[in-house]
């Protein structure tokens, strides 16, 4: 017998440290009656339905009342409100009904916002779809105010038909009344969660023969809901020591507060869920780089790590220590297989400390409707001698001497097929077929409706993304051979992109449209105007990568990329 002792890797919520911050609910009135109750949209599809439905059930309830309809200023398919919204609220409003929570994402905004009104002191009620209980119930917990009122409802309002949106409201109509009369039962201890434990021991301990403990940690694991469904390596002590000693830093010391779940992300933890990925010890630096792209506000971590879409982080490698310590930049340089480990084993750290660190667990912080094969890691490095451009490290502004990282968050991935074209102009073309069509991604068009917002804030849907291509080298081999810079092919690409204002707006809510763009009203009246697809061409970027044959993969629906020098 032996005993296997391993470092905890789940960080600590700030939400339960003993000095965090709890929010107390506002005092509801006893009745609605002569009341100002704010109707507020976050621009959720077919959320004003309800709000409508749910006004005229409250009039009839209550003579006199009064109502302030309010639409998130800020953001695209996700709105929020501004400073400006929420003293507007403060002043005018005596309770507060917010809707829609159901998804991943758009239900912590929604809390959010609801947390920061009850805080000035405005009763709130927040519908809620059934499966996104645990989400709202967290995300409120998270933002100091675990006593929330909620309003569930059986199904999302995305999609219904507006008789059975009715229903549903029809239906919540006494729960919607008790949460803005009735003052909540404050919460002694904080909620936990069925599908994963947040809290647990600094070490942990398995005993029996060498692989015995080794099958009883994995198998903890993943009732605990720590793990990322494949086999883990103990993160012993000796093993985490030695990343920290790579990092050069504390091992106490603290790299960021990571969202979804605000956890505390010490050096220790961070180093454990890397062990735990099959990391070795000279990744750290290149690993600590990625932490500093997905802490950065702009990148919207909340947003993306907690979303009902499949959205996934690629992580792009540029410099000299990529291929110091084996990094892939040809061949299946995403993976599998024994030469892409090192890309692969960064890739997954970085997924195994959303969930550990940022408590993004499926089915509380992470409710993503499928899932993608993406989110088990996505790790490359660049191919600088088959690249016809400067370094992707040298047209993003740093030097030749440094290793960069960059992090996009796209939704998916597709291939650009090309064995044929040697002239760029119908290489372009053909890739244009491919970024025209891509109307089912929530980028496609999302210009139309969105009001950007400040970058720094973190704030979702702020107006810029980037799309991601990973372009092989045969493919950047015939753009360089015409003389064409990187910035030249985003140009043409973009001219490429276009499609009729109808087919952009098939998904949108009109109402976030003409808010957005009020200039562009006129478009409603020639539906079939080809527009483009996205707004300006510094939409697209390229990352040159991988073997010969021309195959080059397109990332759509991305976020704004970050890039972060590497501090060895």
């Amino acid at each position: 017998m032996s005993k296997l002792t391993i470092v905890n890797p789940v960080a600590q919520a700030q939400a339960e440290a003993p000095d965090a911050e709890r929010i107390p609910a506002a005092k509801r009135p006893r009745t609605l009656e002569g009341r100002t109750v704010g109707l507020y949209w976050n621009g959720k599809n077919l959320g004003d339905v309800a709000l409508a439905r749910a006004r005229e059930q409250l009039a009839a309830a209550y003579p006199g009342v009064k109502f302030l309809d309010v639409f998130g200023e800020k953001g695209g398919l996700n709105r929020y409100l501004s400073p400006a919204q929420l003293d507007l609220m403060e002043r005018e409003c005596e309770a507060v009904l917010g809707t829609t929570a159901d998804c991943g994402s758009c239900t912590s905004w929604l809390m959010r916002d609801m947390v920061e009104l009850e805080r000035r002191g405005v009763p709130t009620a927040a519908y809620t779809a059934q499966i996104f209980d645990d989400d709202a119930r967290w995300s409120a917990k998270t933002f100091g105010l675990p006593e929330l009122p909620i309003v569930l409802v059986p199904q999302p309002f995305t999609n219904r038909t507006p008789a059975a949106i009715r229903r549903m409201v029809d239906d919540s109509l006494p729960r919607v009344i008790e949460a803005l009369t009735r003052d909540p039962e404050p919460c002694e201890l904080l909620p936990q969660f069925s599908r994963v434990n947040l809290v647990a021991d600094p070490e942990l301990y398995f005993a029996g023969d060498g692989l015995d403990a080794f099958d009883r940690m994995n198998a903890e694991f993943v009732r605990q809901g720590w793990s990322d469904g494949l086999p883990l390596v103990p993160p012993t002590p000796e093993k985490v020591a030695a990343m920290i000693r790579a990092s050069g830093r504390d091992a106490d010391e603290v790299v960021g507060v990571f969202a979804p779940g605000n956890g505390i992300g010490t050096l220790r933890k961070l180093a454990a869920n890397a062990v735990m990925a099959g990391c070795k010890p000279e990744v750290m630096p290149i690993l600590l780089a990625v932490m500093d792209c997905i802490l950065d506000p702009s990148i919207g971590l909340r947003t993306w790590s907690m979303s009902t879409g499949p959205q996934a982080p690629l992580i792009l490698v540029s410099g000299a220590l990529a291929r110091e310590i084996g990094m892939n930049s040809g061949v299946c340089a995403l993976g599998p297989a024994a030469i892409s480990q090192v890309n692969v084993s960064i890739g997954r750290a970085l997924r195994l400390i959303m969930l550990n660190v940022g408590h993004s667990y499926p089915g509380v912080g992470d409710m993503d409707t499928i899932g993608s094969a993406m989110k088990f890691g996505a790790c490359v490095a660049e191919n600088e001698a088959r690249s016809p451009w400067p370094p992707y490290r040298v047209q993003q502004g740093f030097a030749f001497e440094d290793t960069t990282v960059t992090v996009n968050v796209p939704y998916g991935v597709t291939e650009l097929f090309d064995f044929q074209n040697h002239d760029p102009e119908l290489l372009i073309e053909n890739f244009a077929t491919v970024a025209s069509n891509a109307c089912g991604s929530p980028n496609a068009g999302v210009w139309l409706v969105k009001s950007p917002a400040d970058l720094a804030q973190g704030y979702p849907f702020h107006g810029t993304f980037q799309n991601t291509i990973l372009l092989c080298p045969e493919h950047a081999e015939v753009f360089g051979a015409a003389g064409w810079s990187p910035r030249d092919v985003r140009e043409a690409l973009f001219r490429r992109t276009r499609l009729s204002f109808r087919k952009l707006m098939l998904n949108q809510p009109m109402r976030s449209f003409e808010v957005a763009h009020p200039e562009l009203r006129w478009l409603q009246d020639a539906p079939d105007t080809e527009i483009s697809v996205f707004p300006s061409p510094d939409c697209f970027e390229f990352f040159v990568v991988g073997g010969d044959a021309g195959r080059s993969l397109y990332h759509f629906g991305g976020t704004l990329s970050v890039t972060k020098p590497v501090r060895r």
